[in-house]
């Protein structure tokens, strides 16, 4: 179910709010990292598939039923974390969009200059609540 866009602009708030507070927490929970780890993992076990098809041939070829089996299964392994890891890799591009990824000088600026009016409005709404 998507989001409703009033929804969506107080996440992105939330967010920002997050990112201004604890810069190192938010990157951490960007998902570049975790999108790098999913790679890896899936390109990692894409090599154990090849190591398992090469250990099923060489059981084959040696006529060693226990060495062929075992090839198998590391396939079938290597075949779940090929489908689960794909499955779990977090999309492209970040709910800020590409213009808001840090390291980029100029729209760093022009994020900052909006947090700060964010800020503004947050404290605006916690101080007419508290009152």
């Amino acid at each position: 179910m998507p989001l409703s866009e009033h929804e969506q602009r107080m996440l992105e708030q939330m967010e920002r709010a997050l990112y201004a507070e604890d810069p190192k927490f938010a990157t951490a929970l960007e998902g570049s990292g975790l999108r790098t780890y999913t790679r890896r993992r899936v390109y990692q076990a894409i090599a154990g598939f090849l190591v398992g098809i090469a250990l099923l041939m060489a059981g084959m070829v040696a006529q060693w039923i226990w060495i062929s089996v075992v090839g198998f299964l590391v396939m079938l392994g290597c075949a779940v974390l090929v489908v689960t890891g794909w499955r779990k890799a977090p999309r492209g591009g970040s709910p800020r969009g590409a213009a808001g990824a840090p390291g980029r000088r100029g729209p760093a600026r022009q994020r900052r200059s909006m947090m700060d009016r964010i800020e503004q409005r947050w404290q605006r709404r916690r101080d007419e609540q508290g009152r």
